[in-house]
């Protein structure tokens, strides 16, 4: 039996950021739910008649970031920060993990949906559409 401690964790602490114009991050509040931007990659088929061993060919194509999504917590209010985002287009999102890692990316909201009213707490949901390459930074 090993004495290893897991080094896994729970989401607990991250948080998600809008780039201000003094370049600080303000943390939207009340986030209870991100999935971070993910990396995906076309292919393009380069198969040919003499291809070794009948086998196809496949080359790298071009590469995108996957949306970055969240919930939160919806306090109606005016103005809503999320809709002036929405309004402004591209910005420079952050992401900060438990343990300080960042990853920082330009993006724009391309849904903004509050939820329903009802008996239940008021949430909204957000999907921010990356415009380029994140960039992983090292805990500050």
């Amino acid at each position: 039996m090993s004495d290893d401690i897991t080094e896994a964790d729970i989401g607990h602490g991250a948080r998600l950021g809008l780039q201000a114009e003094d370049g600080s991050f303000e943390d939207l509040a009340m986030v209870t739910r991100i999935k971070p931007v993910g990396w995906t990659r076309d292919e393009e088929e380069g198969t040919h008649l003499q291809s070794p061993g009948r086998y196809k060919q496949f080359l790298p194509g071009l590469k995108e970031q996957t949306p970055c999504e969240a919930d939160l917590n919806w306090v109606p209010s005016v103005p809503d920060r999320l809709i002036a985002a929405f309004e402004a287009g591209r910005q420079t999102w952050q992401i900060t993990a438990p343990n300080g890692v960042r990853m920082q990316f330009p993006g724009f909201i391309t849904t903004y949906e509050p939820g329903e009213f009802s008996n239940g707490k008021m949430t909204a949901s957000v999907t921010i559409r990356p415009a380029g390459q994140a960039t992983i930074l090292e805990a500050e």
